[in-house]
């Protein structure tokens, strides 16, 4: 796959043309309403722009998982409303993606109108990546942008599909995604570092083992980080940790060595009884964990190390928290590190780069996600790239064009 070889929308005679856009409106809701429009908010660039050039903008996505066809909870209803209203302009929303009810509402559409066709997932050929459905999304449109790069892990029809049977490209949140993980993966400023944390190494395993050659330092957090130490011989007490892989953890720090990538563990750690919100808890060294206590987050000297390790680099890629940070008070060493890698980025001494659910969740917590370089709105994706797996998504762009 060559990357270069994906074509943008930006240069593209789109005015007066059907342009399929594939985004991702699979947000939350409750009841009928938009619960976080941050996704929505992240397209309004691309739809905007594709408006303004005279395009008639048909938007495609998936939402939620129904399991026989058509249903009123997994309808894109509320979802066009809610883009509507940060729009500021009518959005129609097409009763099918297919056949001919969403053939009269494209038909009705003049140049810069922007009209929702209803759940992708609607039809089963949609994730079996069908030909006949994909013939049949592709009989709407003259040309095909996909601007969903949280979706571009999954080969459907929306998805790879479609960039076989129309003039394909990217659009603006799409190369924003690749671009700024290619800036922290493929030529990054070096010294670079890399968190990874989360609650399980079993998880992370190929996300690790991609990244050693690419780091200079490799910041493991979370649980995983348990049973990096329990490969150390530290008893960590009732701790989560999978005692399985300490053998596993044992490779991936000898191949770090043998690569020249050094693994940052925890020094000290804060322990608790229980996992819960105000429980009383204590900072020890990692040499002192009571047998029946549990490492929820980072100590004070972990994370004045991490600061002065993520101070002497220039890229930082983040996925997943150093600590149970959901919970008070065990957030403290996830939100002292994030502002201090927003206050490097502000200061232009670091490129940040971030994403993940819980990572994203982490950094809006420390009120700090605006101050990083780029943070993802991707999850899956986001993931199988840190793995360097292709994306089909992604994969379908960069093929030669028809």
């Amino acid at each position: 796959m060559t990357l270069d070889a994906i074509r943008t929308i930006d240069s593209a005679d789109v005015a007066g043309k059907r342009v399929l856009v594939r985004a991702d409106l699979n947000v939350p809701a409750k009841n009928g309403k938009v619960t976080d429009a941050t996704r929505l908010e992240r397209l309004l660039p691309g739809l905007q722009a594709l408006s303004r050039r005279g395009a008639k903008v048909i938007v495609l996505s998936h939402f939620g998982r129904p399991k026989d066809g058509p249903d009123t909870e997994n309808s894109l209803a509320p979802v066009a409303a809610e883009l509507a209203r940060l729009l500021g302009t009518p959005v129609a929303l097409a009763p099918d993606c297919i056949g001919e009810a969403a053939a009269r509402s494209v038909a009705a559409m003049k140049p810069g109108d922007i009209v929702v066709l209803e759940n992708t997932r609607f039809h089963k050929g949609e994730e079996n990546n069908d030909t006949a459905f994909t013939a049949e999304l592709a009989k709407l449109g003259d040309m095909f942008v996909n601007d969903a790069f949280s979706a571009a892990h999954r080969a459907h029809a929306s998805t790879a599909g479609l960039a076989d049977l129309l003039p394909a490209y990217a659009g603006p949140l799409m190369m924003e995604e690749i671009d700024a993980l290619r800036s922290a993966l493929e030529k990054p400023e070096r010294p670079t570092a890399a968190v990874v944390g989360g609650a399980k190494v079993s998880t992370k395993i190929p996300v690790l083992m991609n990244l050693l050659p690419k780091v200079d330092k490799l910041i493991i957090g979370g649980g995983m980080a348990n049973t990096f130490l329990l490969a150390k011989g530290v008893a960590v007490g009732k701790s989560l940790a999978e005692p399985d892989l300490a053998a596993t953890a044992r490779e991936i720090m000898a191949t770090a060595a043998s690569r020249g990538c050094e693994i940052v563990l925890p020094t000290d750690a804060v322990v608790a009884a229980e996992f819960k919100a105000g429980a009383a808890a204590t900072t020890v060294p990692l040499d002192n964990v009571p047998a029946d206590q549990m490492i929820l987050d980072v100590g004070p000297a972990s994370v004045a190390h991490l600061v002065a390790v993520i101070g002497a680099c220039k890229t930082l890629l983040w996925n997943g928290p150093l600590g149970a940070f959901e919970i008070e008070p065990f957030g403290a060493g996830t939100f002292a590190l994030a502002r201090e890698a927003a206050r490097l980025t502000r200061e232009r001494r670091l490129v940040s780069v971030a994403g993940g659910g819980d990572t994203v969740a982490a950094l809006n917590a420390a009120g700090v996600t605006s101050d990083f370089t780029y943070v993802s709105s991707a999850g899956g994706a986001f993931l199988e790239w840190l793995e360097g797996r292709e994306l089909p998504g992604v994969a379908a762009l960069a093929r030669p064009a028809a």
